[in-house]
């Protein structure tokens, strides 16, 4: 594994933290409105991480976790991430991604790490700073 690659995996799992913290309160506050346990085990978690991590790329191309290892998301040519950028990026990386992972792992990282199956697909590339 290159050693961006690595920092990505620590940021995600940096961030995995954060929005866990997170889905906990929010939970705690929807308990009392939602009953359904499917609605606290799928859909709560999803849409807290999405939610946190869209904001953060929207405002600066950087989570928590990226920010921490040295690393931000840029746009292909330069330019700031666009909505639809970020939310395509988010939502091969959680469906599609896996299975590129599975089927071909050794093309799976990209210049060194900076582009994965979900960034290729949505024009975006990691940069350490």
């Amino acid at each position: 594994m290159k050693a961006i690659t690595k920092k990505r995996t620590k940021a995600f799992l940096i961030d995995l933290a954060v929005s866990t913290a997170v889905t906990a309160g929010v939970e705690y506050v929807l308990r009392k409105k939602v009953k359904n346990e499917a609605v606290h085990a799928l859909v709560t978690p999803m849409v807290v991480m999405w939610s946190l991590e869209y904001a953060q790329l929207r405002q600066n191309g950087q989570t928590i976790g990226y920010k921490k290892m040295g690393l931000a998301l840029e746009n292909e040519d330069g330019s700031k991430l666009s909505t639809d950028q970020i939310l395509k990026r988010m939502a091969y990386r959680d469906t599609v991604s896996t299975f590129d992972y599975l089927k071909n792992r050794k093309a799976f990282e990209k210049q060194h790490g900076e582009i994965l199956p979900h960034d290729r697909f949505a024009d975006t590339v990691v940069k350490e700073l």
